[in-house]
């Protein structure tokens, strides 16, 4: 199987949440740079659609919290967008840009609505990224859409209906139907609302259903560290420097992957 394929390497999947929010402005290309340098070969973004048809590595309906700019993106132009700054030092990023920036990293993409389903397919197209990325945070009906205009190569993980059903069955320690593991991957919060999410009931299940269980977001090193032990396949981070040394003391960092840029 090409190791270009999202998801393949057997290691625990670093994933910069973000680019690595912790890092620097989040979803700019300063964040990826900086996970990238660290070694992390797996990044996360958020995808938003401009007025004319430009997909962003954007993560808010709106611009107010990160941007100097007001009102919903998807009513301004990519030309108005390009003027603004996240948290005042970094431009926005097109979603084109990121893909291109970094042709042999593997990507997390959260689809935010169904606007962007169409522009961020072309784009996936574009950039001959369809194979290395993996689909999230969707509505099941938007990733089936997807898979059906992509084809088979492109990843997705667990939509929010089959999830719900999923966690729901898992706490109630009954099998879940075969029909919910409609994606290669399954991601699961440390808390939803208010209750935690027992992370080491879900793994052998998840296992069990040929899922493989990734977790956001985690920043604290002795979580992370337990999360490790318990088996989980992935976790994302806004700390990405933190996990990096976690999984180094556990002896987890894949230095096949990431030799380059292993000084240790």
């Amino acid at each position: 199987m090409s190791l270009t394929r999202y998801g393949v390497e057997p290691h625990v999947l670093a994933i910069a949440h973000r680019g690595g929010a912790g890092l620097a402005a989040e979803n700019t290309l300063a964040a990826f740079e900086r996970s990238y340098a660290l070694g992390l070969r797996y990044l996360e973004t958020d995808v938003r659609i401009t007025s004319d048809g430009v997909p962003l590595a954007f993560h808010d309906a709106k611009l107010n919290r990160v941007t100097e700019g007001r009102g919903l993106v998807k009513r301004r132009s990519w030309d108005e967008v390009r003027r603004l700054t996240v948290f005042g030092s970094e431009p926005v990023a097109r979603l084109d840009d990121l893909l291109m920036a970094f042709p042999d990293a593997k990507f997390v993409i959260d689809v935010k609505d169904e606007e962007s389903l169409e522009p961020l397919a072309r784009v996936l197209r574009a950039t001959n990224a369809v194979e290395r990325v993996c689909l999230a945070g969707a509505w099941d009906g938007w990733l089936a859409s997807l898979r059906a205009d992509l084809g088979p190569g492109l990843s997705c993980a667990l939509g929010w209906r089959s999830l719900v059903s999923w966690l729901a069955c898992s706490h109630g320690r009954v099998a879940p139907p075969r029909r919910v593991a409609n994606g290669g991957f399954v991601h699961v919060p440390l808390r939803w609302g208010r209750l935690p999410i027992f992370i080491d009931r879900l793994v052998e299940g998840a296992h069990d259903l040929g899922l493989r269980l990734i977790v956001w977001t985690v920043d604290d090193p002795v979580v992370m560290h337990r999360l490790i032990n318990a088996g989980v396949d992935g976790i994302i981070t806004d700390r990405p420097d933190v996990l990096r040394e976690v999984m180094i003391a556990e002896g987890r960092w894949p230095r096949t992957v990431y030799a380059e840029r292993d000084d240790r």
